[in-house]
Order: structure tokens, then C-alpha cells, then sequence
């Protein structure tokens, strides 16, 4: 009773905030509430944890270190100035400058901690021009808020989910710019299995793949500093956001000094990944207007370089960044398992004879917040030998096909999303066919997998759309002999189409009583 109890207070917290966020419709733009509603989140929460650690030095008997903030950053705490602190904003909460305030608090704390240059909102709320009433109605709805009172459940986290999915809901087309919905992020995540190494995401958005990459680690018993983060991100506001989502959770990362094209301003050059985790822009066109990336050394060793929408540009920038024995795992439009326009198809036809597409998962449909494209997930590898180390048999000239359009629920009129049992399923069947001991044996389920040779592929035209491979689902035989199903299905419907005569007398003696013969 207590635990649903809590899940039940928790929600409504989510709600309230979602209802005060509302309040300011007609002050300031939807799309802007994630803006306002989670700057004021993270400074709650930095504020708590400093309070926290403030109060630890006391307990100490440190009080002369209270104001040297290399006694809160040994931590993992921001030093947080008087301005800056959330019981400074509350009080100053009925103010007429309540926005400049913020402002203030907000260029502070960014001043005084280096690891978050360039995160935090500049001037932001003073230029909304916010009413101040409704602003200080939201400050006191944060107020509210635990941030550090439940450890296993992760406030801050679920706020910032929450309001980010919701968000992209709310906001239409705009929003799955930067918003992955969360059963795709676990998927991914669970078959790729990052317990350590390298963590890359060339067009990472608010952070969603790196944040379930540390859950996937920590529910695994694993530890985070064994996994170093590295993220691009092309907007500036989803850049700011990306690097406050992270800094709330204690993720450190590198995102680059500033927000930037991946493909004109890659900021990780010589990076080499151990696992690659992407949602890039479906079908991206006119991502390069003119001839500057021709002969880009990303394209080298392919026919031509990728000039139609930019689907296959991310493949093969993903696959630049992927160490010897990496792996990647991404979402793209089904398009991009069949196309031959603008040189994709040999692209493609080139990519499966050097064997790096390992596993192509197809989704269902109605996942996404944003978009009505049919997607699928793509799993590519430089390395299909065996690896005794993770467990890996050698699956050289081998391809997993995966169909899940039949899978998920609907969760709303307008959504589906895959269950933890669909995700679990999924990825057994993966680890499986990897040759993982703990997932049993693998076996080819028509309708649902099959493990396609090269062969096999090629006879298809290079064509990677897993339902050309798994085939239908087998009919569970109900043991009834066919001539004697096929005697009761006909008397069942002689027995419908008398009914339908004597039916169809009834409604002409009807029609004749009231002189329409």
C-alpha cells in the first residue's frame, strides 16, 4: 500500500507541475514551458544538493570551508553562491524582478562551475517578459518538490523524462527533434549492453541514450565511471538542455565546447566508440547544399558519397566513429532498408558484402510522439568474429532479422509502446543468435526472426526489410479434420442466410403497412 501510495503522490507531482507549467499559456509559447519549467528544476535541485553537503560541513566542524567551493565539487556538488541558492529566489519570489533574478542565479552558478559552460539559459527568463504572479505560482510548485528525499526513484530524473516526453507530445512536429521515446532508448540500450567503454551519440538531443545507457550499467550492477560519454547536438536550446538533464543525473560528458553540425563541424574527431546509441533526423534533405563534403574521408572506400536525404551520411559517419570490436545501434525510416535513389542502394549493397550489418530490427508503428513514419533499427559491427571475452560466437556472413510490427500495446488513442516483456523478448532473441550462454539457444520463429546467410540476402537485391526474411507466422492448428470444419462453417451459414430471408419478408411487410410497397 505505502509503494503505491508514493506512486501515486509522485504522479501528481508531475501533474501539478505540468498544471502550473500550463498557466503560463498566453504569457510565453508551449514550446518554450521545457525551457522555463526545467532551468528552475535544476536550480532547485543543484540547490538542494548543496544545501545538503552544507549542511555535512557543519556536521564536520568544517564551518570555515563553507564558502570554498572545492569542498562541495570533491563531491560532485555545484558551489552555489548566496544569489544563486533556492531559498534566495523564494524569498524574492513576490518580486517585480523575480525574472532578472533568475537570470542572475542561473549566470552564477554556470560562472562558477566550468562543467557547465554553456548549459544553462542566458538572460532567458528576463526576455520572456513572464508574468510574475504566474512565474512566482510556478516557483512555489517547485518549491514543493523533494528533489533529494526518494534515492531509489530518482526525482529529478522522472521530472525531466516526464516533461520532455510530455513536451514532445504537447508541442507536435518540433518535438521529436529531441525526444526519443523511452521504450526505443531501452531497447537499444538493452541489446547493445554498454557496461563499458565508450558511449557515442552524433545527434544526441536532450541526452535520452546516455542517460538509459547509466541505468542500463547501474540495474546491471556496473559501474559508471567505467563509461566515458561523448555527443554532438545541432540546436542550441536541445544542446543547453542535454547538458542540464546530464548535469542533474551527476553525468559527465562531452558534448562538445558548443552546439554544431555533426557532419560540417564534427567536434570528436578522432574518436573511436565502443558502442554507438543515435536517433539522427528522419530523412534529413538538404544537409549539404554543395560539394564542401564530396570527399569527405567518412565516404572513403564506398562508390560515391551519400547525396540524397541524409540517412546513409549518418551510417557512414557512425561507422567512422566505431572502434575495431564496436558496435552501433540506431533508428532510421524504413526507407532506408530498400532505397536505390541518389547511390543508397550500393552503398548498402556494399556495407552487407563487407558484413557490417549485424541485426535490422522492424518497429511497430505509432511509437514515435512526432512522426507517422514507419521506422526501424539498424545494427551495424566492423567485427562479427568471435569474441570470448562478451561471449560472442563467430557470426561471420550472418544477418538477424527481427520483425515487431505485431508487437506493443497501445498506451493512448494515437500511441503504442513496446512492454519490458515485447523489449525483453527482442533482446533474448539477439543475445541469443550472438551466442550469449545466459539467453539459451537461438532458433528461427517464422513471422518473428530469422538468421539470413549473405546468400539469402543477395537473392533479395540487398534488400534489408526483415519481414522479406522471417516470412508468416504458423497458425496454431486447432486439430479439427478440414471436411468437418468445412460441414458445420456451411451449415452455419445456410442457417444465416434463411434467417436473412425471413428477415428481409418482416421489413417488406413493415414498409408495406406504411404504404411504401
Amino acid at each position: 500500500m505505502a509503494k503505491k501510495a508514493a506512486a501515486k503522490a509522485k504522479k501528481s507531482m508531475e501533474e501539478s507541475l505540468w498544471d502550473s507549467a500550463n498557466k503560463l499559456r498566453g504569457t510565453v509559447e508551449s514550446s518554450e514551458y521545457k525551457h522555463v519549467v526545467l532551468g528552475l528544476i535544476f536550480l532547485k535541485f543543484t540547490s538542494d544538493k548543496f544545501t545538503a553537503r552544507r549542511e555535512e560541513l557543519i556536521g564536520e566542524g568544517k564551518e570555515k570551508y563553507l564558502e570554498m567551493k572545492e569542498f562541495y565539487n570533491m563531491k560532485n556538488v555545484f558551489f552555489l553562491p548566496e544569489e544563486s541558492r533556492w531559498e534566495y529566489l523564494i524569498a524574492n519570489a513576490k518580486q517585480d524582478d523575480i525574472a532578472l533574478k533568475i537570470d542572475t542565479a542561473l549566470h552564477t552558478v554556470e560562472k562558477n562551475n566550468p562543467s557547465l559552460k554553456g548549459a544553462l539559459p542566458d538572460n532567458y527568463f528576463s526576455r520572456l517578459n513572464l508574468d510574475a504572479s504566474k512565474l512566482s505560482a510556478l516557483l512555489d510548485t517547485i518549491n514543493n518538490i523533494d528533489t533529494l528525499g526518494d534515492k531509489e526513484n530518482d526525482v529529478v530524473g522522472r521530472i525531466y523524462e516526464y516533461f520532455l516526453g510530455k513536451f514532445a507530445s504537447a508541442e507536435g512536429k518540433g518535438g521529436g527533434e529531441f525526444y526519443t521515446p523511452k521504450c526505443v532508448v531501452n531497447l537499444i540500450a538493452e541489446m547493445l549492453e554498454p557496461y563499458k567503454g565508450k558511449i557515442y551519440d552524433p545527434a544526441c538531443g536532450s541526452g535520452g541514450m546516455f542517460v538509459q545507457s547509466i541505468k542500463f550499467v547501474e540495474s546491471h550492477q556496473g559501474n559508471k565511471r567505467d563509461i566515458s560519454i561523448y555527443g554532438q547536438e545541432y540546436t542550441a536550446t536541445t544542446y543547453k538542455l542535454a547538458k542540464m538533464n546530464l548535469a542533474v543525473r551527476g553525468i559527465s560528458a562531452n558534448l562538445g565546447d558548443v552546439p554544431a553540425n555533426t557532419f560540417f563541424k564534427d567536434q570528436h574527431p578522432d574518436l573511436k566508440a565502443d558502442y554507438i546509441m543515435a536517433n539522427p533526423p528522419f530523412n534529413q534533405s538538404q544537409w549539404r547544399e554543395t560539394n564542401e563534403l564530396e570527399d569527405d574521408a567518412r565516404w572513403a572506400g564506398y562508390t560515391s558519397p551519400p547525396t540524397g536525404n541524409a540517412n546513409y551520411a549518418w551510417i557512414l559517419h557512425m561507422l567512422s566513429k566505431l572502434s575495431e570490436t564496436g558496435t552501433a545501434g540506431f533508428v532510421l525510416a524504413n526507407g532506408s532498408m530498400s532505397s536505390n535513389t541518389s547511390g543508397e542502394g550500393e552503398i548498402r549493397k556494399q556495407l552487407i558484402e563487407n558484413d557490417m550489418v549485424d541485426c535490422m530490427i522492424a518497429l511497430p508503428g505509432q511509437l514515435f510522439y512526432t512522426t507517422q513514419i514507419p521506422v526501424c533499427l539498424w545494427f551495424v559491427t566492423k567485427n562479427k568474429k568471435a569474441d570470448n571475452e562478451h561471449g560472442y560466437r563467430n557470426r561471420e556472413g550472418e544477418t538477424l532479422f527481427i520483425d515487431t510490427r505485431q508487437m506493443g500495446s497501445m498506451v493512448s488513442r494515437t500511441q503504442k509502446e513496446l512492454s519490458a516483456e515485447d523489449i525483453a523478448e527482442i533482446c533474448r532473441t539477439y543475445h541469443a543468435w550472438r551466442g550469449e550462454e545466459k539467453d539459451g539457444n537461438y532458433e528461427d520463429v517464422a513471422g518473428f526472426c530469422k538468421s539470413a546467410s549473405l546468400e539469402d540476402i543477395q537473392k533479395n537485391d540487398y534488400v534489408l526489410t526483415p519481414g522479406r526474411y522471417v516470412g508468416v507466422a504458423e497458425e496454431e492448428d486447432d486439430g479439427i479434420p478440414f471436411e468437418e470444419k468445412m460441414s458445420s462453417l456451411s451449415q452455419k451459414l445456410f442457417s444465416q442466410m434463411k434467417e436473412a430471408e425471413v428477415l428481409d419478408l418482416a421489413i417488406r411487410e413493415n414498409l408495406k403497412l406504411l404504404g411504401y410497397e
